[in-house]
């Protein structure tokens, strides 16, 4: 898969693509990361790629010329004339919540054509002629587009195959369908104390079926205190069983 980045900054990109596990995806080529900084399809000396908002206002607003110019070098590129353009993806408040269900998507599709937006916004123009998706991580509000772009590649690049030294790790994930949905469980590691704490003694017992029902029961009780919302949601899948409703039980 292909992703392209519409990016004022692409000198963010160099050490996350280049850092961690995931960097095994990107150096593979599992996962074809290139940038595009639209300042190089401004027009004048000075490459300039905002300008004041009509109406007044703070801050400035992204020209939509630079980046429709930007747009269909990626597209020419990608030689989307013979084939289906991929979408193009804008991150922004209003746009839908990437989830963990969006990402498998993403992770099995062709890519995108991710634009991270910079200043107060973007012409309204260019988002009406050219966006297809809009997303966003959360309620809040970036400075740019850029770590919500990176959020998508990594989420995405962590589920290709080999990435990650257990094939199986991500099925383990929170929110992962292998888990009903629900969040992970608590994890330990050596020593067996420390600070007073003890490792608690199902995963010490080298019982299997003990130390999954254990780690069953850690993630219902976790998803219960943090986010209730996924317990009704698999208990509408029909995911719980009566165990599993007999420690939601316990808990109320």
């Amino acid at each position: 898969m292909r992703f392209d980045i519409l990016t004022l900054f692409p000198e963010l990109f160099a050490p996350f693509l280049a850092s961690g596990v995931t960097r095994r995806a990107y150096a593979g080529g599992q996962v074809d990361v290139r940038l595009w900084n639209p300042r190089d399809y401004a027009d004048g000396n000075y490459r300039r790629v905002d300008d004041r908002p009509f109406g007044g206002g703070p801050g400035m607003v992204m020209l939509a010329e630079p980046l429709a110019r930007c747009l269909a070098a990626i597209r020419a590129e990608r030689g989307e004339a013979e084939g289906s353009p991929v979408p193009l993806v804008l991150f922004s408040p209003i746009g839908e919540t990437l989830n963990h269900a969006a990402v498998e998507r993403w992770s099995a599709s062709a890519g995108a054509i991710l634009l991270c937006g910079r200043y107060e916004g973007i012409d309204q123009r260019f988002i009406d002629a050219h966006v297809d998706l809009q997303m966003s991580l959360g309620d809040f509000v970036l400075s740019g587009g850029e770590i919500a772009a990176m959020a998508l590649l990594d989420a995405v690049a962590r589920l290709q195959p080999g990435v990650l030294n257990d094939e199986g790790s991500h099925q383990l994930d929170s929110f992962n369908p292998a888990l009903d949905g629900l969040l992970d469980c608590p994890h330990y590691t050596r020593p067996e104390e420390w600070a007073g704490q003890q490792v608690p003694a199902a995963l010490m017992s080298g019982h299997h079926a003990q130390i999954e029902r254990w780690r069953r029961d850690q993630r219902l009780a976790t998803t219960a205190r943090h986010r209730p919302d996924l317990i009704e949601a698999a208990r509408r899948a029909g995911h719980l069983a009566s165990a599993d409703e007999a420690v939601l039980a316990k808990l109320a």
